[in-house]
């Protein structure tokens, strides 16, 4: 049986630009019910930090895995990766066709997600946090021609880090940093988040983004909480892992997704404030990681 570290997954991934066309077609999927995807089930193992495991099938591309997915805050303290896990994929008989290690995995996934729904909005790109996901969202963004992008973080040496990674990794990226939230955020059209989940001090007022904004949180409501979200159209990558999800991760007060994130790329943006919720959807990480065991096996 094939294993993968995540070294070994970072050179076989696809191209930041051929994840987003993946996670597009994901996004359909997921919309159009045409992929089978369970909502994630979850065990907490400290404060603030969790574990998924994520199962996901798409019959009609004989896709079928599953991955364990860690969160684990604490480790930032100890300069360890916040996100760990482990993905199994599975044949259409059943049989395993690989296993690999998932932080790799989850990071270009999630930022390509993210892609693939900045196909609603042209609009500039503000960038909220300096983590792990800054770095993904920059490789993506750079692929999609998106620049400039504006990232905001509190303080300013992780902001000289990410410039310095970002002038080795994405040199053709229009970066801009500022430790001013307010300065980021004005004319901001697009606003992708990528706090720490859980924070309670970082919340958007409605009057912070222009109205016709698009939001795409990563970090469920530490930015985008209930009182921003009720002020617009509300989708998500898959509604119904959402609905299992929303009284816990974001509240019982955050409303209802009116629908996915596929329809609006099938549909188009409707007028007003956008907020896609794309909680990380198992499809996506099957079909990327189907991607990685073509590319090893060719």
């Amino acid at each position: 049986m094939l294993h993968l570290s995540d070294d070994q997954v970072r050179t076989l991934l696809p191209t930041p630009a051929r994840a987003v066309e993946l996670m597009h077609e994901t996004l359909l999927a997921l919309a159009d019910g045409s992929a089978s995807v369970t909502p994630k089930s979850q065990v907490e193992h400290e404060e603030g930090g969790f574990a998924n495991a994520m199962p996901a099938t798409w019959p009609e591309r004989g896709l079928l895995g599953i991955k364990w997915v860690t969160i684990t805050p604490s480790n930032l303290e100890q300069g360890q990766e916040m996100i760990d896990g482990l993905m199994v994929l599975s044949g259409s008989d059943g049989s395993t066709r690989a296993t690999m290690d998932a932080a790799e995995l989850t990071a270009l996934r999630t930022a390509a997600v993210t892609g693939a729904s900045l196909a609603l909005d042209d609009r500039p790109v503000t960038f909220l946090g300096t983590g792990v996901q800054a770095r993904s969202h920059a490789r993506v963004i750079e692929a999609l021609g998106r620049g400039p992008l504006t990232v905001w973080g509190r303080r300013a040496e992780a902001l000289e880090e990410l410039t310095a990674w970002c002038a080795e990794h994405t040199p053709t990226l229009d970066l801009r940093t500022t430790t001013d939230r307010a300065e980021a955020l004005t004319g901001a059209s697009v606003v992708i988040s990528g706090l720490p989940i859980g924070l309670t001090d970082t919340a958007l007022s409605p009057g912070d983004v222009a109205p016709d904004a698009t939001l795409l949180p990563l970090d469920y409501a530490s930015v985008v909480a209930a009182e921003i979200a009720r002020t617009g159209t509300l989708v998500a990558d898959d509604p119904e892992q959402f609905e299992a999800l929303r009284p816990v991760k974001l509240g019982e007060d955050y409303p209802r997704a009116t629908g996915a994130t596929g329809d609006l790329l099938r549909q188009g943006r409707p007028e007003g404030l956008v907020i896609a919720q794309n909680l990380g959807s198992g499809l996506g990480d099957v079909v990327l990681a189907d991607a990685v065991v073509r590319a090893a096996e060719a």
